[in-house]
C-alpha cells in the first residue's frame, strides 16, 4: 500500500490544502483534501487528455470499448505508476476473490474506465460497459468484439470502479444496468474508498465491496512517515476525518473571511459559495 499512497500524492490524485484554505467541493461544502483517483493514470495532463478522448468518441458506444483499451493497453505498457497500480488491483482481485467464479467484469461512464477495461483483459473476463444512461454494451476480454446484449442469464459481475463515496453511483445506474441485462453485480473492487458510508451501503446490498486504499487515519500516518505531509497536515485531515462538518464549521467561525473572499472569487467557487450560505450547510445562521 505504500508505493499506491506515495503515486496518489505523487500523481496529485490526492491534494492536501495549504493551510487556511480548505478546497470548495461541489456540493457547497468544504474540505482539506481532494480526490481525483483517475490521475493515476500517470499524470493529470495525461488523466485530463484521456477524458477528453473519451469525450469525443464516446457517442459510437459499440467502438469506444476497443478504444479505450487500446489506450489504457499503451498507457500500461509504457507508464511504470499506472502499471503498478493496475497489477496490484489484479493482485488483489486474485488473492481476494475467486476468479473462477466471475463471469463478467463491469465499468461505468467514465472514469471506472480508466481501470476496469484494462482489469477485465488482465483476468480474461469479458468487460460490460455501463453509461450514464443505463444502456450497456457487452466486449469479449481482448475487446475485439463488442455488441448490445439484452440477456446474460444470471451471470455473476465484477463492477471496478476508481473511487466509491456514497455510492450513489452504483445504486444510481451501474447496479439496475447490470439487473437490467438479467445479470448481478456480486462484488466490487475500487482503487479509493473516501469512507463516506458507500462500501458499507453495497454490503448492504449483498454486494461484497473492497477498496486498496482507505482515505483514514492509517493512510494520513503512511504519508506522514513517507515524509509526504506535515504534522499539522495530518492533525488537520484526522481531525476532518473525524468530524468532517463540525471541523469545517469551526474553522468557517474561525475565519469569516474566507467566504467573503469566496463569494469575490472565480464563477465556480462563487456558486459553492452561494450553495453553502443559502442551504446553510454548516448551521451558521
Amino acid at each position: 500500500m505504500s508505493n499506491l499512497v506515495s503515486y496518489l500524492f505523487k500523481t496529485n490524485s490526492f491534494k492536501v490544502c495549504p493551510d487556511n484554505k480548505p478546497f470548495w467541493y461541489t456540493s457547497g461544502k468544504i474540505g482539506p483534501y481532494f480526490i481525483n483517483t483517475h490521475f493515476l493514470y500517470g499524470s493529470e495532463g495525461e488523466a485530463t487528455q484521456f477524458l477528453s478522448y473519451i469525450d469525443a468518441e464516446k457517442d459510437n458506444k459499440i467502438e469506444l470499448p476497443k478504444k479505450i483499451f487500446e489506450k489504457t493497453l499503451n498507457q500500461y505498457n509504457n507508464n511504470a505508476i499506472y502499471k503498478e497500480v493496475i497489477d496490484e488491483m489484479v493482485s488483489f482481485i486474485k488473492n481476494t476473490l475467486n476468479v473462477d467464479e466471475i463471469d463478467y467484469v463491469s465499468g461505468g461512464e467514465r472514469r471506472d474506465w480508466f481501470f476496469s477495461n484494462i482489469v477485465a483483459n488482465l483476468l480474461g473476463k469479458p468487460h460490460i460497459t455501463i453509461f450514464k444512461d443505463l444502456s450497456t454494451v457487452v466486449s469479449n476480454q481482448d475487446f475485439s468484439e463488442t455488441s448490445v446484449k439484452t440477456n446474460l442469464n444470471g451471470k455473476k459481475v465484477l463492477h471496478v470502479a476508481d473511487l466509491i463515496t456514497a455510492a450513489s453511483s452504483y445504486v444510481r445506474a451501474w447496479i439496475p444496468a447490470v439487473q437490467s441485462l438479467g445479470a448481478e453485480i456480486i462484488w466490487s473492487v475500487v482503487v479509493v474508498d473516501r469512507m463516506q458510508g458507500g462500501n458499507d451501503r453495497l454490503k448492504s446490498l449483498g454486494i461484497d465491496a473492497y477498496s486498496l486504499v482507505q482515505i483514514a487515519p492509517d493512510m494520513f500516518k503512511k504519508a506522514l512517515d513517507l515524509g509526504i505531509i506535515s504534522e499539522e497536515q495530518n492533525a488537520m485531515l484526522n481531525k476532518f476525518f473525524e468530524d468532517p462538518d463540525g471541523t469545517m464549521r469551526k474553522f468557517l467561525i474561525e475565519h469569516p473571511e474566507f467566504l467573503e473572499n469566496a463569494l469575490k472569487s472565480d464563477e465556480k467557487t462563487v456558486v459553492r459559495a452561494r450553495l453553502c450560505i443559502e442551504g446553510d450547510l454548516y448551521g451558521l445562521k
